[in-house]
């Protein structure tokens, strides 16, 4: 029976850490442009939360490449505004751990948004799912983008 206590308390004390992470306050990161941030606030969302060592961004949309633009580029100004949002979280796109993805037309869009997001993923992959659905909540949009990541942690000798 004397085994059994010290088993528990180690028990007791490996959740200490993981409740004291689940108590903490979440931070939010609004986006920088006023209009931007009236949208979400009337809609009561962040552009991403960070909690613990987290980071979750809300889902980024992106419209059809217009007619004769390269659809790669275009596309990847959307992994351009989705890296910003990761600075100001704290995060990098090495840091990233799972991207979602929802398409109204995952057959064409599909090639391109991959040439994009690989200039700005690259090896170890995260996760990735992609998904195709009838339609987003912005009536042009096409293409939305939702990422997971962690903090990017500090090296040693920097605080």
């Amino acid at each position: 029976m004397t085994r059994l206590i010290p088993v528990a308390a180690l028990l007791a004390l490996a959740t200490v850490p993981a409740a004291s992470v689940l108590a903490a306050p979440k931070q939010t990161i609004m986006p920088e442009n006023p209009r931007a941030r009236a949208f979400q606030e009337q809609f009561g969302y962040s552009e991403a939360v960070i909690h613990g060592d987290t980071v979750y961004l809300s889902g980024v949309v992106t419209g059809t490449p217009p007619a004769g633009a390269n659809a790669a580029d275009y596309y990847a100004q959307t992994f351009a505004r989705i890296g910003v949002i990761l600075a100001r979280a704290g995060s990098s796109w090495d840091d990233v751990l799972d991207i979602t993805t929802y398409h109204v037309d995952i057959d064409t869009s599909l090639p391109a948004l991959t040439e994009a997001k690989n200039r700005y993923v690259k090896a170890p992959f995260p996760a990735w799912t992609a998904i195709d659905v009838d339609r987003l909540y912005e009536p042009t949009a096409t293409v939305e983008i939702k990422i997971v990541a962690r903090l990017t942690p500090k090296r040693k000798g920097r605080r």
